[in-house]
Order: C-alpha cells, then structure tokens, then sequence
C-alpha cells in the first residue's frame, strides 16, 4: 500500500461512499485520510464509519487516519411567504429580529448579535455570494440595506459578513456534543470550524485535551490576520476556500493560498488544501481542466494534502475522483518544475538538535541516493521535522504509538508504520528498520536508507542520530 506520492489525499464519506466496500476501494485508490462531516449524518452513522475504517486498517495493515468536522456556527436568514423573494439592484429592504416569515419589503435575521455587529456602509453576502447587500442605516434590532447584486432569494440561505468579527462562540452546543462523540470514537483528528481569532483554538484544545490532534478550518478573513497566533496552537491548518473565497475577493485567494501553505509548512504543520478541487465530479466522470490545475497548484505550492468533499460523499463518481486526483499528484509531482520548486524553498532549522539532525538527513539523502528516510519517533514530531523540508523521497514513520501512526497520515510523505517499542542498542533498530523498508516496497537489497532516532529511545525530542544504512 506505500503511495507513488507525497501529496496526501482526504476524501469525506457520506450516502455515496459509506459502505465498507467502497471504503476499502477508496483507499486502494489513494485515500490517505477520511473526514466525517458532522454538518450531516447520526453519531450512529459516523460511529459505523470508523468501525469499518479500523477493520480496513487491520486488514491492510496500514494507519488510516480519521477526521471529524465540527459545524460550527450557521449564520442563516428565516424563511419567506413564498419561499422566495426577487431582487433588484437598488431597492431597500429591512433585515430584523421579528420572527415572522419575510417577504420583498423585510427579511427575519435570527442573530441579534450580528445586527449589534454591523454598522452602517457593512456588507452582507448571502447565497455564497449571489447576492450582496449593504448597510444603510442601523437601528435597534433591525438593519435597513440597498440591495448592490442579486435577482433572487431563497429562505434559509446562509451569509458572510466581510471584515466583520461576529461575535459567536467557534463551538456551538452541537459542536460540543458532536466533539464528545467524536472523541469516544477515537478519531484522529478535529476540524474545527469559524475560527475567528487564537482564543477560539484554546477553547477546543481544551475541550479535546490530547485526545486528538486539531486542524483549525480557515474560513474567515479574520482568521488570517491572526495567522500567527492560531498557528501557534494549532496542530494543523486546512484551507477551506468556501467561506473564505466568499468573504475576500476571488483574486486575493490564489495569493492568500500560497502564502497559508508556505507559513504553515515552515511551522512544520500539516495543512490541507480543500473545497471545490474537483467539484463537477459530483455530476461528471471527468473533471473540468481548470480543476485538474487546481489541484495541480495546491501541490506545486507544497501542501501535506488536498481534499475531497461531495465528491466522495454525494458524488456519483467517488472512487474515480479519488483516482483522477491520485494521477494529478503523482504526475504534478514527477515534474521538474515541481521538484525545483520544494528545492528552492527549504525552510530554515528551527533552532534545535532535533531538527538540524531531521535537516541534514534531507542532504544526506540526496548525497548517497538513499530511497528512503526511516525515522523513529514517540511523538510524531521527528517525522513533522522531515515532512517540512519536502524530501523527493518518502519518510517511513516508526512509532509505538498507534494514535500518532494515524495522525502522521496527512502528512507530507509520511508512510507511518506501528513498531513495537526498540532497545537503546542503535544496531538492532538498524536492521529492523531495513526489514520494514524492504517490507514495503522502499528499497531492495543493497540499497540505502536514512535512519534518524534519538538516544534514549522512546524520550520525545531527543532526535540526535543519523545513519546511513543498507538493506540486508
């Protein structure tokens, strides 16, 4: 099962790809990671789900990792007399708290507290965008707005407020009851959705308590002027260009992608690029060219992983989307250019043994043409090390822990094995990590590999060895 690429592949299950069948399909296909969108589906289905992931993992004997996606905060108007209303360009209309159906003249905003948010010149984007309004006078508990772009409005459509902090908890109370069940679960991984701000990853950190790692969802503007501050809590970061294309100007997201991904990987995170990669799957068997690029640049810009939505969960196509954007990475990464790009950009040292020791293992691999670069790590943090300095060659993962295994999975060229806890004697980890690299396909006898451990074994951070090594 050891992948022909770096780039990992996150694919979300739903009534489309939610037998074990086709689970076990998709993952011979290329699917590295699972996401469980807890916007839909029971408890009991998703709990059905990580079943027959966990018996997968047993039967191909390969970690296979599993992300459960937060909701978080929806903002949505309530409903019309018609179910819908038409627009014009210029005509005013008054968004308030009453509750009553709306229609052409007014339209319910549940959410006091965003009207006590805007102002007047702020702008509402509803319908993904379709429509546009604008503030035009506030009062206590209505907004009154001109109407800038839109012909028409369904009931129940969400909205964005650019350039707005809403102030609504990350979490909502089914966030809260979702993240308990999906903790007993044993997923890997939390999404966490409508990051505002640092003390928004706080909140779950502290709920998850080390249970699983967490990927905070880009999805507000305010999110990335605090970049710096989130990344620092957070485990992950996935760059959810939804909302987030919705809320800044479409020319801004190529740039703002390429800058997430490049910070991100410095920090030695994983960050997974996602939403709308390949979306006409959903109804076609082949994408569009435009998408084939997309994905392409996600990978040429350096991200862990790329992932699939309703695609894989909705789609009438999963399984070939999932292997239409396995030959995109793959072929994207064969590439010249590719390579000369991750050569160019290599992050620097952060200042420790640890990871001058995983740095120089990425030159020395080069240096002797080693196959593979073999690293023993308690943590994960060792095989994090290597991943960010995006080695064209992959990094077998030897961990005695089973949730660290799984979590390494999104990570950039990292094929993670569970290993039994090794001796402090350096040989016999030696010769053992030889006969998992031949084990799985890496190297033959008489090639070389890259050992990098840390003595004492089984001590986080303490990576301070590395050896050149032949297969036996």
């Amino acid at each position: 099962m050891a992948r022909k690429r770096q780039t990992k592949i996150v694919a979300t299950l739903g009534p489309a790809s939610d037998k074990k069948e086709t689970i076990r399909a998709l993952v011979e296909a290329g699917v590295d990671v699972f996401r469980l969108n807890f916007s839909h589906g029971s408890h009991k289905d998703h709990q059905k789900s990580v079943r027959f992931i966990h018996s997968i993992e047993k039967e191909i004997g390969r970690p296979i990792g599993i992300m459960a996606d937060l909701q978080g905060p929806k903002l949505r108007i309530g409903d019309f007399k018609e179910g819908f209303i038409a627009l014009e360009p210029g005509m005013t209309i008054r968004f308030d708290s009453s509750a009553a159906p709306g229609d052409e003249r007014r339209v319910n905003l549940p959410h006091p507290e965003v009207i006590s948010a805007l102002k007047k010149g702020s702008e509402i984007l509803l319908d993904d965008g379709k429509v546009r309004i604008k503030v035009t006078k506030k009062g206590k508990d209505y907004l009154d707005c001109k109407v800038m772009e839109g012909l028409c409005l369904a009931g129940r459509k969400g909205f964005n407020l650019p350039g707005v902090v809403v102030p609504v908890p990350a979490l909502t109370k089914k966030d809260k009851v979702d993240l308990k069940a999906a903790l007993e679960m044993g997923v890997d991984w939390i999404a966490q959705s409508f990051v505002q701000r640092p003390e928004d990853v706080r909140s779950a950190k502290r709920l998850i308590a080390g249970r699983a790692a967490l990927m905070v969802k880009l999805e507000k503007p305010s999110a990335l002027e605090e970049l710096d501050g989130i990344l620092k809590l957070a485990d992950g970061i996935m760059l959810a260009r939804g909302d987030l294309g919705v809320e800044i100007p479409p020319e801004d997201v190529p740039a703002v992608q390429k800058r997430v991904i490049r910070e991100v990987r410095h920090a030695g995170k994983p960050v997974i690029v996602a939403t709308q990669m390949l979306e006409s799957m959903i109804k076609n068997a082949r994408p569009t060219r435009a998408e084939a690029s997309d994905v392409a640049t996600a990978v040429y810009d350096g991200a862990d992983a790329v992932m699939l939505s309703a695609e894989t969960a909705a789609g009438e196509f999963p399984l070939k989307a999932v292997t239409i954007m396995d030959r995109i990475a793959t072929r994207t990464e064969s590439d010249e250019t590719y390579q000369q790009i991750m050569e160019n950009d290599h992050p620097d040292t952060l200042g420790n043994p640890s990871d001058a020791i995983t740095t120089a293992a990425y030159y020395v691999a080069q240096d002797v043409d080693a196959k593979v670069i073999v690293t023993y790590t308690v943590s994960g943090s060792t095989a994090l090390r290597a991943a960010r300095q995006r080695p064209d060659v992959p990094i077998l993962c030897l961990t005695p822990d089973i949730d660290v295994a799984r979590r390494l999975t999104v990570s950039y060229g990292v094929h993670s094995v569970h290993a039994p806890e090794t001796d402090d004697d350096f040989t016999g980890p030696a010769r053992h990590a030889a006969g998992l690299v031949r084990d799985h396909g890496f190297a033959k006898k008489g090639e070389r590999f890259i050992l990098t451990a840390g003595v004492p074994f089984n001590t986080p951070g303490s990576t301070n060895i590395l050896r050149i090594a032949e297969v036996e």
